[in-house]
Formats: structure tokens, C-alpha cells, sequence
């Protein structure tokens, strides 16, 4: 009884105000009209979500409250709807994990999406590595640390690019996973000004750089805002770190084939960062999953993610 009271009690009291989704709110200033609206509304998406999600008797009365999103952008909903139900998960543990249920049911083609939003979750609480939900991919659970990073760069921006800082309860690869989803809220924070993005990426430590132009890729690519000959732009203001640039389009292009086809900025970013097409970047990624082991202490999401990079080096692409 008691239970069941809590769960109701914290299903309306963590409920979020779409107006989180407001750029000005989150004092992200800057940007085009144009970006501003697309990158508000993704928010807003994510935030529909999440709160369907907790007003949402099961998955099964949940599923058509996602589906009235547009396909395009039904990945941010469930991402949201992952981010509640992870919550739900951590503090009012059900005897099936509400997150699995999601993940097999509207989910299922956004599970990389899903990965990322239990990491929201993990932030909000501040819970660390060690509770990332078991039923997660083992290669795919990496993204929910790159779901920890997005949150702390949206919610947190002034301490997480500004002051640098890392979560001290994330060590290891952790960190890394981490630094990817902070460049991915970067595109968010710059409002995809991508010479604001490179400014902010030059004053970290160059050991963290890498990761921050991975995110950024990803972002750019599965998110859009820019138009598109400010990629050129970007590619160039990357230098170095064109390939990982390149690497986190490629699994942007991989999350949108899952969840179907993709849209045009989809394919112009991949055109321009990957030098071919969504689907050929997305069957890269495909192709070098194949045989994946870890390394020492580098675990095989990152060995995946450095075969993928290899591809974008000195100029090599997908065939």
C-alpha cells in the first residue's frame, strides 16, 4: 500500500514544465531563429515524453501518447519516456523493470535513444556507473553515461563548460562516455553556432577534446539547426578531430536508420562530415561491430568507436 502511494506521490511530483525546453530559460542565447525553433522543440519532444511517461498507467496506455509525435522525431520522446521510467526504476523498483518493458515495446526502435535517456536519470539522481540498469545492451550501455554528460551541459552549462568539471563518482572510460554526451548538449548550449562550438571545445584540455568533437558530431547530424554550409565550416574548425566528428555522424546515421529513414540533415551532414551517404555510414558502423573485444582498459564501445574512426582518417570513407 505504501508502495503504490509513493509511486503515485512521485510520479506527479517529478513531473517537468515544457517551458525547461525554453533556450532563454536555459540562458542559451544566441543562434539563428531557425535553431532556436528546431532545438526548442526537441526539448519540448523529450519533455512530452518524459512526462507521458509518469501519467502513463503501463506501456501499454504509454505507446500511443508517443505516437503522436512525428517519426522524426519519436526517438526524443522515447528518450524522455526512458528517463522517467529509469527514475521510477531506481526509486520504486517493480518486479519487471519498467525500462526493459519500454525497450521492448515503442522503444525498441529507438534503443539507442532509450540508452541515453536511463542516463538522464542517473544524473538527476546522481547515482554513478555501478547503477546503470542491468537489462541495457552491453555495448550500447555507454550511452548512458553519454546521457549523464548531455544532462549536466543542459541543466548544469555554466559548471559543466565553464568550470570544466567531471563528476568525481565517474572514473575510467566513464569519463569519456561522459564528454561525448557533454558535446552533444554543446550543439544545444551554442544553439548550433558552430563557431561558438569550436571556441568552447579549444578551451578544454586537449585530452578531453576528442570525445567533445564526437558528441558535437552526433549532435549535429541526428539533432540539426545549422544550416547546411555551415558544415563545411565545422568540418574545418574540427582540424584534427575531423574523424571524430566524422565517427559521431556515422552513429547518428546508425539511430536514425533504427529508427527509420532519415531526414535531409540527416543525409547533407553525412554527406559533408562522412563523405557518403546516411546508409553507407550507417552499415560503417554495422560492419566494424563485427568481431568487437576489449582491450585493456579501453572497453569494446571504444574500440568500436576507433575502428569507426579509422574509416575518416586520412581521407578514407565508406565504401
Amino acid at each position: 500500500m505504501a508502495h503504490g502511494f509513493f509511486e503515485r506521490f512521485l510520479r506527479g511530483r517529478v513531473r517537468l514544465s515544457p517551458e525547461e525546453a525554453s533556450l532563454s530559460r536555459r540562458k542559451f542565447a544566441g543562434g539563428s531563429a531557425r535553431a532556436r525553433e528546431r532545438l526548442e522543440g526537441i526539448g519540448r519532444t523529450f519533455i512530452h515524453g518524459y512526462n507521458e511517461a509518469l501519467r502513463s498507467a503501463d506501456i501499454a496506455a504509454l505507446a500511443p501518447r508517443l505516437e503522436i509525435v512525428a517519426p522524426v522525431d519519436r526517438g526524443f520522446a522515447c528518450e524522455g519516456a526512458a528517463m522517467a521510467l529509469t527514475l521510477l526504476d531506481l526509486l520504486v523498483p517493480a518486479k519487471q523493470s519498467r525500462l526493459e518493458e519500454l525497450l521492448e515495446g515503442p522503444g525498441l526502435r529507438h534503443v539507442h535513444l532509450v540508452h541515453v535517456g536511463a542516463g538522464w536519470a542517473l544524473a538527476r539522481l546522481r547515482r554513478g556507473e555501478r547503477d546503470i540498469p542491468r537489462r541495457l545492451d552491453p555495448l550500447l550501455r555507454w550511452l548512458a553515461l553519454d546521457g549523464y554528460g548531455f544532462h549536466d551541459g543542459y541543466f548544469a552549462p555554466r559548471k559543466a563548460f565553464g568550470e570544466q568539471h567531471q563528476p568525481g563518482r565517474l572514473a575510467g572510460y566513464a569519463r569519456r562516455a561522459y564528454d561525448q554526451g557533454l558535446g552533444r548538449s554543446l550543439w544545444f548550449a551554442s544553439v548550433a553556432d558552430v563557431r561558438r562550438v569550436a571556441e568552447t571545445v579549444a578551451r578544454f584540455p586537449e585530452g578531453r577534446r576528442a570525445d567533445l568533437w564526437s558528441g558535437i558530431g552526433l549532435a549535429a547530424t541526428y539533432a540539426g539547426g545549422a544550416i547546411e554550409a555551415d558544415f563545411p565550416l565545422l568540418c574545418e574548425l574540427a582540424g584534427p578531430y575531423t574523424p571524430h566528428l566524422a565517427q559521431g555522424a556515422a552513429f547518428a546515421a546508425k539511430a536514425r536508420e533504427a529508427s527509420g529513414p532519415p531526414d535531409e540533415h540527416t543525409e547533407r551532414a553525412c554527406l559533408l562530415f562522412c563523405r557518403c551517404t546516411a546508409a553507407e555510414a550507417a552499415h560503417l558502423t554495422d560492419a566494424e561491430q563485427t568481431g568487437l573485444a576489449a582491450e585493456g582498459d579501453q572497453p569494446d564501445f571504444e574500440i568500436w568507436r576507433r575502428r569507426v574512426r579509422g574509416r575518416f582518417t586520412g581521407g578514407i570513407t565508406a565504401s
